[in-house]
Order: C-alpha cells, then sequence, then structure tokens
C-alpha cells in the first residue's frame, strides 16, 4: 500500500485536506484514479480488501473510498460489509467503482450501504465529478454533527447551572426554616443522607422496586428531602423556640406546619402548571414533566413526614400504604436525627437509647420493610450523622466509629 499526496487540494471543514482511499486490485486502475484526484485531493491507496480496512484501521480515516468490487481474497461487497461493522468505518462514504453493470449488481452495492456506483471504464470527468459532490455531503454532514455536538454540550452545561442553581435555592430556602428553630444546615445534609442510603437499599425490594426504578424518581426524592420541614416558616417564634415541651394547643400549632409546607408547594405547583400552560398557548415550550414531579415529590413529603404507619399520625391520619412513600422514608431519616440531636426543648438521646425508640415504632411509626432496611444499614447511618456532625453536638463523640460494626447488636 502507498501514498500518493498533492500540495493543493479541497479542503475539509477543520482546514485539512480531505482524502479519498482508493481500493482496486489492478495497478494501472490505482495510477489513472490517483492522477485524477490527486490536484484536489489527499490520495491513498490499496490493492487489496485487506490492505483497505488494515489502512482504515491504522489511520488517518479517509473522508470517502473508492472500492472496486472484483478483487481476489476479498471482494469489495465483503469489504464494505466488514466496514460497516466498525466504528471507525461505519460512516465512511463509500462508491464502488467495477465493471459490473447490471441493476442488480448496483441494487446490491446500494443495498450494502454504498452511497453511489460508477462503472468501467471510468469516465474522468464523472467520476471527478461524483467525488467533489459526496466529499461536499461528508463536509457540510460533519460540520452539522459538530455544531449538533457544540449544541448538546451548550445545553448540558445550562441544565448542569440551572440543576446546581435550584440544588442551592432548596437548600437555601430550607436551611432559612431550620434557622427558624435554631437547627443547623447539618441536619438537612444528614435527613437527606439517610434518605439515600434507604433508596439505595430498597430500590431492588419487592414492595419498592416499581416506586424507585427510575433513578429521576430516586434523585427528586433525595433533593427534595430536605424541604420537609419549610412549613415552620409559618409557626410563630413563641412556640416554635419554646425552651420546654409544648402544651396541646401550642403542639396543634406545631402540627399545621405539615400543611403549610404542603401548601406553600401546592400554591407553586399551580404557578408553574399556569406559566408553563400559556408558554405553550403562546407557542413556547412545554414543560418539562421532572419539574412538576419534583414538587409533587417535595409536597408530599413536607405535608406527610409525621404521619404514622398505623394512622395515628398527622396531619390527615394517613395509614400504611395511604402514606406516600417518599414522606415514610423521611420519616425514619426525621426521626432517628431528632432523637439523636441535642435541640433547644430537648438533649441528644444515646445511639442505643434512640434505637430502642426506632425499634419501638416498627409497623406503629413507620413503614415495617423501611425501618428494617434502616437497622440492618444502621453503619451507613452512623457514618452520615459522623460527616455532617453538629460541632455543638457532644453526643456525636458517643458514636461508634464508622470502621465499627454497630448492626451485629441490632439483631
Amino acid at each position: 500500500m502507498t501514498e500518493m499526496n498533492q500540495d493543493d487540494g479541497a479542503d475539509g471543514a477543520d482546514g485539512a485536506r480531505m482524502t479519498v482511499l482508493v481500493v482496486d486490485d489492478t495497478r494501472e486502475n490505482l495510477t489513472v484514479i490517483g492522477h485524477l484526484l490527486r490536484p484536489w485531493f489527499q490520495v491513498r491507496v490499496a490493492n487489496s480488501g485487506l490492505h483497505a480496512l488494515q489502512a482504515i484501521e491504522k489511520g488517518p480515516r479517509p473522508d470517502l473510498i473508492l472500492l472496486d468490487v472484483m478483487m481476489p481474497g476479498m471482494d469489495g461487497y465483503e469489504v464494505i460489509e466488514r466496514l460497516r461493522q466498525q466504528p471507525e468505518g461505519r460512516d465512511i462514504p463509500v462508491i464502488f467503482v467495477t465493471a459490473l453493470d447490471t441493476d442488480q449488481d448496483e441494487e446490491r452495492g446500494l443495498t450494502l450501504g454504498a452511497v453511489d456506483y460508477v462503472t468501467k471504464p471510468i469516465k474522468p470527468a464523472l467520476l471527478l465529478a461524483r467525488v467533489r459532490a459526496h466529499l461536499d455531503l461528508k463536509r457540510a454532514r460533519d460540520q452539522l454533527a459538530r455544531q449538533n455536538a457544540s449544541l448538546d454540550a451548550e445545553v448540558h452545561r445550562r441544565m448542569a447551572e440551572n440543576e446546581l442553581i435550584k440544588d442551592v435555592s432548596l437548600h437555601a430556602l430550607a436551611l432559612l426554616a431550620e434557622k427558624r428553630d435554631n437547627e443547623t444546615g447539618n441536619h438537612l445534609y444528614r435527613t437527606q443522607g439517610y434518605v439515600q442510603i434507604l433508596i439505595k437499599h430498597l430500590q431492588d425490594h419487592p414492595r419498592f422496586s416499581a416506586a424507585l426504578q427510575d433513578p429521576l424518581t430516586r434523585e427528586e426524592i433525595i433533593k427534595a428531602a430536605p424541604l420537609h420541614d419549610i412549613g415552620k416558616v409559618g409557626v410563630p417564634d413563641a412556640i416554635l423556640l419554646k425552651p420546654s415541651k409544648l402544651d396541646v394547643d401550642e403542639f396543634e400549632v406545631m402540627k399545621r406546619h405539615t400543611l403549610i409546607g404542603a401548601e406553600a408547594v401546592g400554591e407553586a405547583i399551580e404557578r408553574v402548571s399556569a406559566q408553563h400552560a400559556r408558554l405553550r398557548g403562546a407557542g413556547g415550550l412545554e414543560a418539562h414533566p421532572s419539574a412538576l414531579k419534583f414538587l409533587m415529590v417535595a409536597k408530599q413529603i413536607a405535608g406527610s413526614h409525621h404521619e404514622r404507619w398505623d394512622g395515628s399520625g398527622y396531619p390527615e391520619g394517613l395509614k400504611g400504604e395511604d402514606i406516600p412513600l417518599p414522606a415514610r422514608l423521611m420519616a425514619v431519616a426525621d426521626v432517628f436525627d431528632a432523637l439523636l440531636s441535642r435541640r433547644h426543648y430537648k438533649g441528644a438521646l444515646p445511639l442505643e437509647q434512640t434505637l430502642d425508640i426506632m425499634r419501638e415504632g416498627r409497623g406503629t411509626h413507620f413503614d415495617p420493610d423501611v425501618l428494617d432496611a434502616f437497622m440492618t444499614h444502621l453503619d451507613e447511618f452512623v457514618r452520615v450523622a459522623q460527616l455532617y456532625a453538629d460541632e455543638s453536638d457532644a453526643a456525636r463523640d458517643a458514636l461508634p466509629d464508622a470502621s465499627d460494626s454497630v448492626t451485629g447488636s441490632e439483631n
């Protein structure tokens, strides 16, 4: 195999000279076609089908291939079949140049993926015109592909920026509610981490696999977790910050934070839906389903994370499977963190006492299978508790090291 180059020639979209690979077992044909094309293109030649495939694999990849059909060993039909199976050769345009001139021969070549069919003896002007036409098409396709890739990259970049802005905004909003309760943002990180652990270990569970099989759904639940107490912004300071146990009337006011949170997110859903409806009516883009789905998940968590499995929770007294799954996950995460952490109205409980209370809630407060997942993977919860420990919370010092086994004593 040899190469023939010419300094001047047609350029590709990247400024490089476009390359034509000529494949023919007859030296004279290689010479004639090479001389015809060299003034405009870089020409590479191969005298067999095997050498052609090797040349393409070795590179540089040609922009177009002129392929003879009748060759010993590996004919042109086999070459193009193997070429279309290779990632590096799948998209290279191929023009058959052959003495076979029946309709059946031409149809077979085009069926195998050739873009054109030129019969021998070649007519120089015709062959050159065909080569130029298909290289022009390839140049246009390549340019369009680069533009599409650039647009895709820009879309992904902006989507990533929007997701980052959304995450920061959500955490800022959730932290605003936590700050009113004299809690730190670490509570948000801890409970979000606990929910993520539960989802990871329940997504293949027979009861939960259908609800958690979609990665986007799992991500939405995790991202919505910090909004569970957003409704606290509507609770008066005198009740929210009371350093002692609430009386019956005060507790009724406190319980309203679930309704306040759900109503706030519900209003956001209505406004977003109305806005997208107006955009659709004006010929704008339709809302992405995940936008409203995320808000629906946030509403479920904010409104139902204090419901109990036996129906004794609030605000609606939902029972069992009627409690949305995201809220059931949040219930385990929130209670575990609340028991283990210091609050202005209570001290932090030791881990063992916390676990005793969690066990007692199996089948009454908590979905049994969700609580079992928590107990089985307790070491991961402890690791999150250590990672996002509050500096003022001395109870964290009593936690076992993450490297220690904490599940053995729980069985």
